[in-house]
């Protein structure tokens, strides 16, 4: 294993500014998700615990949907219920026409809050990783986790160890990794709380840009309304516990987005409803 090294800048974003939505790449496979009755309870210190209440959700293939709500309202919960990392209660979960009972790494793929990469392996081996558990033919595997690194930015930083990667790079591998099984959704959960604001709203983009390369069905879960805005096709806003969809917030900003939008009245109007849909959640 390489020595302790400093860690190495944000990797350069590979070409400025993404492709209108005419550009969009389409999706190669079915990406939809449909959600219908989904309900989940928990036992915990004697106590039964209803987590999620009566989740209903059609998410057409290639859109960009984020999840925001209070803490503890559910949204990891749900994101891995749609991963079928967690069995619900009750209800389904139907994803490319096919009902998700167990994980299926070739419809869904998966990115956590912490990269959790492993530290004796390199950024090559950690994308390879999941290909040779399913035992692909080590030429295949290579290059298509060097396709996925070159996709997040990574071109030239194969053989680097996470000790040498900033936060935001280690963020691009695991990128890399929910994506070298080509699945047609993705699922991110709060994978940027962790960096700098700076590097989060880099990150923002550089996941807008492999979104619009990719026609990828994005759900993404965030406590950041700032972000939801930026990102999103939908915003669908839960409540407090039990969670429920309390809302479902269409995003009519123009593609691409650009930080100058930020400061738009449309954007802090769209803002100020998933805050005020929060609050009152809260306050009740």
């Amino acid at each position: 294993m390489a020595g302790k090294a400093t860690p190495l800048p944000e990797a350069p974003s590979p070409g400025a500014g993404a492709p209108g939505p005419s550009l969009r790449a389409l999706p190669s496979r079915n990406g939809s998700i449909r959600v219908t009755g989904l309900e989940h309870t928990y036992a915990a210190a004697g106590r039964v615990t209803k987590a999620l209440e009566d989740i209903r959700l059609d998410i057409a293939p290639g859109r960009f949907v984020v999840i925001v709500g209070p803490s503890g309202c559910g949204k990891s919960s749900l994101l891995m219920m749609l991963a079928g990392l967690v069995a619900p209660t009750a209800g389904r979960i139907v994803c490319g026409g096919r009902a998700l009972t167990a994980p299926d790494p070739d419809l869904v793929g998966v990115v956590f809050q912490e990269a959790s990469l492993y530290p004796w392996l390199t950024a090559q081996e950690n994308v390879e990783f999941p290909l040779s558990l399913r035992r692909v033919p080590r030429a295949e595997r290579t290059q298509r986790a060097r396709d996925k690194l070159a996709l997040v930015g990574l071109a030239g930083f194969e053989d680097r160890y996470p000790h040498e990667l900033s936060g935001g790079m280690k963020q691009r591998v695991s990128i890399a990794r929910g994506l070298v099984q080509n699945p047609p959704v993705l699922l991110l959960d709060e994978p940027f709380a962790a960096l700098d604001e700076q590097t989060r709203i880099s990150m923002g983009d550089e996941l807008l840009r492999i979104w619009e390369q990719t026609g990828k069905t994005v759900v993404f879960v965030t406590h950041s309304l700032t972000e939801a805005a930026y990102l999103a096709d939908q915003i669908v806003v839960m409540s407090a516990r039990p969670g429920r969809i309390v809302d479902r917030v269409e995003v009519d900003l123009p593609r691409p987005r650009t930080y100058a939008m930020m400061g738009t009245p449309r954007f802090a109007e769209l803002r100020q409803r998933i805050w005020e849909q929060i609050r009152s959640q809260a306050d009740g």
